[in-house]
């Protein structure tokens, strides 16, 4: 398998100190709003990120070195862009982080502002395509309005910025989940078959079918409107051998006195692995749960816990929601802290994050569903270094089957029938 050329551009070690030049009215103004100190990150073709920046007191102190700010993740058609000059924008484009002081809004009927501490600029160069890894800086920058005027400078940013080559794998499902499609891994034009996708609806199963006793717990109790459990997906590789799967373990039905199944019940995946142990042995890899949002915009949550022996309930990874309308990408990123705030240990092998050993860091994997009532081909791109066999993505691509079939799984029990994907599903 070959990987395409992705970058990650991280930005770290944020601190702000205020030099014993400034004047002492301006550094205790800046030390009692230390709590609400910010900073606004951009990068040409990319979302504006925000992050805090903790205030260094002590001139001897550096911020935390592993403390990742955010991360950019560039395509090759990414940086391309960025170099090549447009004619409504600047010649060259910028990594530009602005430093403020406070937030912006009101409390109690008084409307507050952020204060502009000052602004840090990076250029885009050619040298960020030559695919190596570069530390682009390291430490302490002035920043402020003084330095623009020669004189003394306000306040200085420490951070560090590091370019790393960052290769992925991506593939894609030829067909919606739900009629069992083939999956290829796109290197540009080239589209290269890599395994079968089967899904299940049908509850009998073999006696001699080695996931027959997940299969089997897999079943729930009566859904008068429609049959949300026991589906599962098998994914097979090029041989017809299975190597990864994904089963219902609790079924999706509405919670009581609503049309939706709720956080408070919320249906859940179990993806399976083969055990080295034997050919017809498998192992709990993760437990996926989903479940449907209310708001302006209806969503899907989709929870994962990565499972490992002697760790009761596993470890939390990700929690994202995706747009009932629009669909949006489930995500796995170890530069966001982790909704349970704890650190994930490093893979024994690249599918098992569960392993004791040095922190993972960066992106892990990305599936890209649609919406409610379209026809949906996920396309799932996985990071190479957590890849070190065809098997090890077969995983994964079990979990991006089973967060694009929650999508129609945690639909409205009302609604009868849905045009689209929905339609072809119920027609199986």
């Amino acid at each position: 398998m070959d990987p395409q050329i992705f970058l990650r551009v991280s930005i770290s070690s944020l601190g702000l100190r205020i030099p014993v030049t400034s004047s002492k009215a301006e550094r205790a103004k800046i030390h009692s709003s230390s709590s609400s100190c910010s900073c606004e990150i951009r990068l040409r073709g990319f979302p504006v990120q925000t992050a805090s920046v903790p205030l260094i007191s002590s001139p001897e102190a550096l911020p935390d070195p592993q403390c990742i700010a955010t991360s950019f993740y560039l395509e090759e058609s990414d940086l391309k862009a960025m170099l090549a000059p447009g004619c409504f924008q600047a010649i060259h484009a910028f990594l530009e982080i602005t430093v403020f002081m406070g937030r912006q809004g009101s409390h109690c009927g008084v409307s507050s502002r952020k204060l502009l501490i000052g602004t840090f600029k990076l250029q885009v160069g050619p040298e960020w395509g030559e695919g190596k890894s570069l530390l682009l800086h390291n430490g302490w920058t002035s920043i402020g309005k003084r330095q623009q005027e020669g004189g003394k400078p306000e306040a200085e940013l420490h951070l560090r910025v590091k370019l790393d080559p960052d290769p992925r794998y991506v593939f894609q499902f030829e067909d919606e989940t739900a009629l069992s499609p083939q999956i290829v891994q796109l290197q540009g034009p080239i589209k290269q078959p890599i395994f079968s996708c089967k899904f299940s609806r049908d509850k009998r199963t073999s006696q001699l079918d080695p996931t027959r006793k997940y299969w089997l717990n897999s079943t729930g109790g009566d859904d008068p409107e429609s049959d949300r459990k026991g589906w599962r997906v098998m994914i097979h590789d090029l041989s017809g051998s299975a190597v990864a799967a994904a089963f219902m373990t609790t079924p999706f039905v509405p919670s009581t006195g609503c049309d939706r199944v709720a956080r408070s019940n919320p249906g859940a995946w179990l993806i399976l692995r083969p055990d080295a142990c034997g050919p017809d042995s498998w192992h709990p890899w993760g437990r996926l749960e989903a479940w449907r949002e209310r708001g302006s915009r209806d969503s899907v949550c989709c929870r994962l816990h990565l499972l490992s022996e002697g760790q009761e309930g596993g470890i939390l990874v990700s929690e994202i929601l995706i747009s009932t309308d629009k669909g949006g990408e489930f995500l796995i990123d170890m530069d966001r802290q982790t909704p349970s705030g704890t650190p994930v240990p490093s893979p024994r092998s690249s599918g098992d994050f569960t392993a004791v050993g040095p922190m993972v860091w960066g992106f892990v994997m990305k599936c890209k569903v649609q919406g409610e009532g379209k026809s949906s081909k996920p396309v799932v791109q996985l990071a190479m270094r957590h890849v070190t066999c065809v098997e090890d993505a077969a995983i994964f691509m079990a979990l991006a089957a089973a967060v694009d079939l929650s999508m129609e799984a945690c639909r409205p029990f009302r609604r009868k029938g849905l045009k689209g994907r929905t339609s072809t599903r119920n027609s199986l």
